[in-house]
């Protein structure tokens, strides 16, 4: 029967697994993941390219579904979840890199050295802060989770509100490097026409203000919802504005039909390439924010049930006082915001100015950069804070194409 041979299977590569566990770790490769094996992007992309790059020595490999091989890029060997070659990296790679954990069966070994990048600033609470609230746990195995967290050798952070996050509800003995994350390096580093050629690729009109809307998943739901009548918000907003809706990535299906107007981008490979793209981010409790932040372009929160979400999933600060621009309790408070212009105004700018101060301090286009040079080519320099060792400025070219707020 299939379940026989399935059974069968399992035990075979298991046993090819503890064979290739007795064979020398391979210090020139690496293997990585994201998003449990979805595809090429987030920290561990910019980090694989980032190897390729400052440490060329090393072969790299990336684990995904076949269905994602095409986003691979093809300097990197793709590893289908569970195949032979997959329990072979994982045992004999030095390098580990992933923004969620590996299979519960990873064995790790003296000599190699796991990379945890996470995957966002937290807002709402993680780790073992989730026992307090049973809801958003959904029956999370904490003793596992503290075996997992126990592989971990480095963990990267974004600013020092992540780093003393990770640091307590993630209990182990790795270092923390604060470096900025990898994947925002792309903010920094991009110029005006490379978010031409996205915003083409899209089909946002020449001249049009593009509004990434990317909310957070809730809790406290069993079934996930737009919370906006984007259609109705369009009509208000005039024929000068298109949405672009991003679905969070435990969700299935897209939130808004892709047409007229209203272009859903969820299965996009990059949610960089899109933030480059827009002009102006509308979210609610996303950790998306903390990185859009980044571009100086303004964000609108959306917190028509702030009190539910706070109750149920739990967070580390209120958003709604300490915003990263103008903040709206309903639908027709978004759309007044926009109406008059205040999504853009002098207020929305300062409060921008000091989340970006609070939550991007390492961001400058070479965080991936500097991870590589520490951990891979043991350059000490690299180990210091951003602040104390200026690195190389972005990529030169003209001043006005620099990217930096349309709006």
């Amino acid at each position: 029967t299939d379940r026989v041979r399935r059974t069968a299977r399992a035990a075979v590569l298991q046993a090819h697994y503890r064979v290739q566990l007795r064979l020398p770790v391979r210090a020139d490769r690496a293997v990585f993941s994201s998003y449990w094996g979805r595809g090429y992007g987030c920290n561990p992309g910019a980090l694989e390219a980032a190897f390729r790059a400052h440490a060329p020595h090393v072969a790299t490999a990336w684990i995904a579904g076949p269905e994602h091989h095409h986003t691979l890029p093809s300097g990197t060997r793709a590893l289908s979840p569970g195949t032979a070659a997959y329990w072979t990296a994982l045992a004999r790679s030095k390098y580990l890199v992933n923004n969620v954990n590996f299979d519960r069966r990873l064995v790790k070994r003296p000599g190699q050295v796991l990379i945890q990048t996470q995957h966002g600033t937290p807002l709402k609470k993680m780790g073992l802060d989730l026992q307090d609230h049973p809801a958003a746990a959904r029956g999370q195995d904490f003793d596992q989770l503290l075996r997992s967290v126990d592989t971990w050798d480095y963990v990267l952070s974004a600013n020092r509100h992540s780093t003393l996050v990770w640091e307590r509800v993630y209990p182990s003995a790795y270092t923390t490097l604060e470096y900025g994350y990898p994947r925002n390096d792309a903010f920094h580093r991009a110029s005006s026409r490379d978010m031409a050629r996205i915003r083409e690729s899209l089909g946002i009109p020449e001249g049009a203000t593009a509004i990434l809307y990317a909310p957070t998943h809730r809790d406290y739901r069993r079934t996930q919802r737009c919370a906006l009548d984007l259609e109705r918000v369009l009509r208000r907003l005039g024929t000068d504005f298109v949405v672009l809706t991003r679905a969070h990535p435990l969700h299935q299906a897209p939130f808004a039909q892709g047409t007229g107007r209203v272009v859903d981008v969820s299965d996009h490979p990059s949610v960089e390439s899109l933030c480059l793209a827009a002009d102006a981010l509308v979210t609610d409790y996303s950790s998306l924010m903390f990185d859009y932040a980044n571009l100086d372009r303004p964000i609108v929160i959306h917190a028509d049930d702030w009190e539910a979400y706070e109750a149920s999933r739990g967070t580390y600060f209120d958003l709604r006082t300490s915003p990263p621009g103008a903040v709206a309790r309903s639908e027709d408070e978004l759309i007044d915001i926009f109406t008059t212009g205040h999504w853009r105004g002098s207020r929305s700018a300062q409060l921008r100015a000091a989340f970006r101060e609070r939550f991007c301090p390492y961001d400058d286009g070479r965080a991936a950069e500097r991870v590589v040079r520490h951990v891979v080519l043991g350059e000490d320099e690299a180990a210091r804070s951003v602040r104390e060792v200026p690195l190389a400025g972005p990529r030169p070219e003209p001043a006005d194409e620099r990217v930096g707020p349309r709006a």
